[in-house]
């Protein structure tokens, strides 16, 4: 049996424990072989690969990144690519292909599924966002140095009787703000999902630093959305894959608290620094089984669907259903957040 295996899309901590996984179950158990295809689709584009053994993966579990590279191509972007995959798949005598990627690569995967090549998908994102999963791996890891960053931005909030604003990523959806938010003791919370009013934030944090000295945590998703007719935000650009690049609302925000409230206000933006680095040891495990089931999956011909948690088991799901809509967070956990607002 041989397997080939990619990454695509954005990096994120514990793609390396997943392809580890996939060598090591693939290798001990079925005697197969694992060809990694560089750059994500790329690779397969353009039949660019490594081979993948048990060596090879040695002192990949703590290792963050992805050591066979990713990129957002993906075949549909050219005339001839389904047909080039084909043409790749079938020159390495591939029994499946497992596909590690977001919402975007998924739904290519289950794409290419359905155009006969035999996949089994991964789901691999820090926003959480997808669905048929309890969770994707990457998500521990990017809400653990969110939360932690609002630790350490408390002390100096305190010191200056100051508002911070931070923002962390979260395109359409809010999992990172609403758990970094709770975990870290934010004073109010903004997420896609919600639309808010600049108005009624500034009210809030008003009233709270009436109060007496107060410090204020103010967590932004990138992808946050003020209430229509409330505040205006900067047009962003588009990349050539057609993703609008976001990243900034959090100087707009402090710029409004400030103006409105008078209450000084600085802004920190974590970025990319919330999907490099180290997973966490949930992430390594959750990508360690994911790995293997994955594995399993192309061994008993279980195509075009995707490995996933549910109730601490980990299961095969239809992937079309998986990529159908988002996972967005949950009136339940937001409200549960908002009790402890301002």
């Amino acid at each position: 049996m041989r397997i080939g295996v990619m990454t695509g899309g954005g990096d994120c901590p514990g793609l390396n424990a997943v392809i580890r996984g996939v060598v090591r179950k693939a290798e001990r158990s079925y005697g197969a072989s694992v060809v990694g295809f560089l750059d994500g689709w790329k690779g397969l584009l353009e039949d660019r690969f490594m081979h993948l053994d048990i060596e090879a993966c040695r002192g990949l579990l703590p290792r963050g990144g992805t050591v066979i590279g990713t990129s957002r191509y993906h075949p549909y972007m050219y005339e001839d690519g389904i047909d080039r995959v084909r043409k790749t798949f079938a020159a390495h005598e591939l029994d499946g292909l497992i596909c590690i990627g977001g919402e975007g690569t998924l739904s290519c995967t289950h794409r290419v599924g359905n155009d006969g090549i035999p996949v089994v998908g991964v789901p691999k994102t820090i926003d959480n966002d997808i669905g048929g999963t309890e969770r994707t791996f990457g998500f521990d890891t990017a809400v653990h140095i969110a939360s932690e960053a609002i630790d350490r931005l408390h002390t100096t909030a305190e010191s200056h009787d100051r508002v911070m604003v931070v923002e962390v990523m979260g395109r359409h959806v809010g999992h990172i703000a609403t758990w970094s938010g709770l975990a870290g003791g934010a004073t109010m919370t903004l997420i896609p999902e919600k639309p808010f009013d600049i108005a009624e934030v500034c009210e809030a944090l008003e009233r709270r630093h009436a109060r007496g000295r107060y410090a204020s945590i103010v967590v932004v998703a990138e992808g946050a959305k003020p209430a229509e007719g409330t505040m205006d935000l900067d047009e962003h650009p588009v990349d050539k894959f057609g993703h609008v690049r976001l990243g900034g609302i959090a100087n707009q925000v402090a710029a409004q608290i400030e103006a409105r409230t008078d209450l000084e206000t600085r802004v920190t933006i974590l970025g990319h620094v919330q999907r490099g680095g180290t997973p966490t040891a949930f992430d390594r495990v959750l990508s360690t089984r994911f790995g293997v089931a994955a594995a399993e999956a192309v061994h008993d011909g279980k195509f075009n669907q995707m490995v996933a948690l549910e109730s601490e088991r980990i299961v095969c799901k239809p992937l079309g259903e998986c990529v159908a809509e988002l996972k967005y967070v949950s009136d339940e956990l937001y409200n549960t957040a908002s009790m402890f607002f301002a």
